[in-house]
């Protein structure tokens, strides 16, 4: 999560730079899964049909710093912890209802604009839970979820201004990009534990979380 990178900044500026940090991250992983054809549109679509104007929505609102550092960190925890209990892949696949895709997608939809989470991180543990993909289809999903709610949602927040410190962390931007190709090379390979890549990852959203939330008790 690209998030986690960013976690001293300033609130005000926080969910923008996460939502920018988000679009350079999986801007690779949805060429790759487009280019592979994990890409399933009837799955896809109801999910960003209703999240990308949520997302917006949510970007444009306008929240206090300790109501924003709360759900931040809340989320951050929750989705920390649920890294330590992974899916298990089943092939019994049951698709979504177009209903049920909506309602999920506009829900983190909203989510991910007001605090620059992305919502992929919450959406593909529950379509594994719920059985309504293959992992890589899933992976797919989250991937074009993040993409264009991150659009939608920095849309969103530029409604409210256009710091131009944003672009002052051009340094952080180009990391990411780096660091993200690195990651998904190593967390990729043959030889390394996902469920170690995915224990160190939520390791690391936990002390995150935990630390946001502890700075505003």
């Amino acid at each position: 999560m690209a998030l986690l990178a960013v976690s001293n900044i300033p609130y005000e500026l926080l969910p923008k730079i996460a939502l920018v940090c988000n679009l350079l991250v999986v801007s690779g992983g949805c060429y790759h899964y487009y280019k592979k054809r994990h890409f399933k549109f009837s799955l896809i679509l109801p999910f960003v049909l209703s999240s990308i104007p949520m997302a917006f929505l949510g970007g444009m609102f306008t929240i206090k710093e300790n109501a924003f550092l709360t759900i931040l960190s809340i989320c951050l925890i929750l989705a920390g912890a649920r890294l330590f209990f992974p899916s298990k892949p089943s092939e019994e696949i049951k698709r979504p209802t177009v209903h049920k895709s909506a309602l999920v997608g506009g829900a983190l939809g909203f989510l991910s604009g007001l605090v620059g989470i992305g919502g992929g991180i919450f959406l593909a543990p529950l379509m594994l839970n719920m059985k309504w993909g293959r992992p890589k289809e899933v992976a797919a999903v989250a991937s074009v979820f993040i993409f264009l709610n991150s659009i939608a949602g920095l849309l969103g927040q530029l409604t409210k201004n256009v710091p131009v410190e944003l672009f002052s962390y051009w340094p952080l931007f180009l990391a990411v990009i780096i660091g993200g190709q690195i990651g998904s090379r190593i967390g990729s390979h043959n030889q390394v534990s996902q469920k170690f890549v995915q224990t160190a990852t939520g390791v690391l959203i936990l002390f995150i979380g935990v630390r946001l939330l502890f700075k505003i008790l």
